[in-house]
């Protein structure tokens, strides 16, 4: 998380430090809940159905799985776009103390099964909040941030029965009103013409975007499957929700884009001259750089 170097004092509401690895997902301390609890269908992204509840076939005793460096060249290109955001050792350590789906009574495992989707979409939550709360030009909402952040995360630690129960659109929604002022506010920072651009869940699909100026536009939703942003200017954008699926954004500039994830940019293309934000890794599938 970045540090704010004009808060002179922490004040009581500052929500608590966030480890780097807390949002992330560790692989090693879960139970490979996503190879069984989420479901499949054949599609380009998977070369198979599975349903809900049934293990993969490709994922061992250990929770490892069996093609993790050949995922794409078998056909599981979904499995490399996705991030629990740190639900999944969330669920396993915490929520059920460490106990393994495999072996145990059946009525706990469906509740696993059904616990796990709900808390990846508080940790996606919580990965948005905290984004937000450490923006520079979000400062003025920073203590609502911090205290919305605090109540998402308690109801991450909610009892597994509790949180199956939990209205989870309601939260997102009282949320995203704090997310959309940051955005706003970050977006309004940023400078270039592009803030001036409205493109909220528009339809972008295949746009040839090739060099814009889009610094601080808002592309919150914005469908981007197959766009071609090559050199596009993406500094300050809001990206929150937008599909980069096949995006070419070779030699794109995306340095301060806002609330752009890893499973975004894993789900695009993009070359050795694509500028990313420092808290996000260079998929291994684009071209090394040189």
């Amino acid at each position: 998380m970045r540090e704010d170097s004009g808060t002179a004092s922490v004040p009581r509401t500052e929500p608590r430090a966030v480890p780097p690895t807390e949002l992330r997902s560790d692989c090693g301390s879960c139970f490979g809940l996503c190879c069984v609890a989420l479901p499949f269908s054949a599609s380009a992204d998977f070369p198979v159905d599975k349903a809900a509840g049934e293990p993969c076939r490709n994922l061992r005793a250990d929770s490892t799985c069996g093609i993790h460096a050949r995922l794409r060249e078998r056909g599981f290109t979904g499995c490399t776009v996705y991030d629990c955001f740190g639900a999944g050792q969330k669920v396993s350590q915490v929520t059920f103390g460490g106990a393994d789906w495999r072996g145990g009574p059946k009525a706990r495992t469906r509740l696993m099964f059904e616990v796990f989707p709900v808390v990846r979409q508080l940790h996606e939550l919580l990965r948005y909040l905290d984004e937000a709360r450490a923006l520079p030009a979000a400062r003025p909402i920073r203590a609502d941030l911090g205290r919305e952040f605090e109540k998402v995360d308690a109801l991450t630690r909610l009892p597994a029965q509790e949180l199956v129960e939990l209205d989870v659109p309601a939260v997102r929604a009282g949320a995203n009103v704090l997310l959309v002022r940051a955005g706003e506010l970050a977006r309004a920072a940023a400078g270039g013409r592009g803030r001036r651009k409205d493109r909220r869940g528009a339809d972008l699909m295949g746009a040839r975007l090739r060099g814009a100026d889009l610094r601080g536009a808002n592309l919150r939703g914005a469908y981007l499957i197959a766009a071609d942003l090559t050199g596009a200017d993406l500094r300050g954008a809001e990206l929150i929700g937008a599909d980069l699926r096949d995006a070419d954004l070779t030699d794109a500039d995306l340095t301060g884009a806002i609330f752009l994830t890893q499973p975004q940019l894993d789900a695009a293309r993009g070359g050795a001259g694509t500028k990313l934000p420092p808290s996000l890794a260079r998929p291994r599938h684009w071209p090394a750089r040189g």
